[in-house]
């Protein structure tokens, strides 16, 4: 039987890449929903190729639009995360790819998991402002977590060949983004349209950011340790230019086992929403005469001191997650309008956590209070 998707964000890199998995595979999988924040004619173009049974546009200027669009199709269209928080409890749907780039993915996820949905998670945010409470809702109400990023899909897929070991350490990998081999000062004047020049991967324009300056690579040691299970310190980064390798899980008896392929996030994507099969795909595969050579090499904290910062609000915990990724988000954003440095980012990220009034065990409540203080404590920074 087919089954039936949700895509959250699905104007994005992610959930552009998901409906081009659904396109190769028409007789295995049917969208159900579609979701957009502001881009109305590419979710119009979606929804006509799809014909999903619903779309929700999240910038209600833009339903008018959508709606005059699809009007003569059996689409309804709604606005708003609210609608999206509904409709993801709908009967039909199976699986809820949460794509939504940052914070405001995180209503949505829940709504999905207390429906007992399938979650494919790419949205980073969820794990890093919630991580205990989003790990504790998926076991309440039976409603399994499949990992969508490449190291976390890597890890997954390591661990499906543990034969119920226990590791001890995951190697997360990372690219080094556009910069590694740039010296600190030349890094202080990069703009944001170079760091927007990933060499390996192609991705939105947030995510390829958080990338340049390593924040990616922070966020998804929180995601390794809430998806896993595991102490910040069974989680080690190494820096892998040819992402080839996409994470190793290392065991007792010091062997490591490790999931490889070539830079293509379909790969993560289709594991995800098919599995335990695996599909054909129409990527390209792996050469090993001549990729030549894999070389790894450990984190410059110094250059990139947001990944140091990420561990480290991971060490204090509580709400402390939470307010790192408003403030990056509010940076972040700055960086892209121009309106501040490379090297600002992180400055703003420390100065809004030492900022923080720390709740170690926080309740949903306390996870949005502390991101909307952060936010504005960040814009007033900038």
């Amino acid at each position: 039987m087919k089954r039936h998707i949700a895509i959250l964000g699905s104007t994005g890199s992610i959930g552009s890449q998901t409906l081009d998995v659904i396109r190769a595979h028409k007789d295995l999988f049917q969208v159900d929903l579609l979701t957009a924040n502001n881009n109305s004619r590419l979710l119009i173009l979606q929804a006509l190729e799809f014909n999903p049974s619903s779309v929700v546009i999240c910038n209600e200027s833009k339903y008018k639009e959508v709606a005059d669009a699809l009007q003569d199709k059996d689409i309804k269209v709604f606005c708003g995360i609210s609608s999206i928080c509904e409709l993801v409890k709908g009967e039909a749907i199976d699986i809820v790819v949460a794509a939504m780039v940052g914070f405001s993915g995180l209503q949505p996820t829940i709504s999905a998991i207390k429906a007992g949905k399938i979650i494919a998670l790419a949205n980073k945010e969820t794990l890093v402002a919630a991580g205990s409470i989003i790990m504790a809702l998926s076991k309440q109400y039976n409603a399994p977590i499949l990992p969508v990023d490449s190291e976390h899909s890597a890890i997954f897929q390591c661990l499906l060949c543990a034969q119920g070991n226990a590791l001890t350490k995951i190697h997360l990998t990372a690219s080094g983004g556009p910069f590694r081999a740039w010296d600190k000062d030349r890094i202080a004047h990069a703009t944001a349209a170079e760091a927007l020049k990933h060499p390996n991967w192609n991705m939105g324009a947030k995510v390829t950011i958080d990338s340049a300056t390593m924040m990616n690579k922070g966020f998804e040691v929180m995601e390794a340790r809430w998806l896993f299970d595991v102490k910040p310190s069974d989680i080690h980064v190494v820096v892998h230019p040819e992402s080839v390798i996409h994470s190793m899980v290392e065991f007792e008896d010091g062997a490591v086992i490790a999931q490889m392929c070539c830079p293509d996030m379909r790969e993560p994507i289709q594991f995800a929403l098919s599995f335990p099969q695996r599909l054909s795909l129409d990527n390209r595969k792996l050469d090993f005469a001549a990729l030549g050579h894999l070389s790894f090499f450990e984190p410059d904290t110094d250059k990139f001191p947001n990944l140091a910062l990420a561990f480290d609000a991971l060490e204090k915990g509580g709400n402390i997650p939470c307010a790192l990724n408003a403030a990056n988000e509010v940076a972040v954003a700055a960086y892209l309008h121009n309106s501040i440095g490379f090297y600002d980012i992180p400055a703003i990220i420390e100065k809004c956590i030492a900022g923080t009034a720390f709740v170690a065990k926080p309740s949903l409540d306390d996870i949005y209070l502390t991101h909307e203080d952060t936010l504005a404590r960040a814009n007033r920074l900038i």
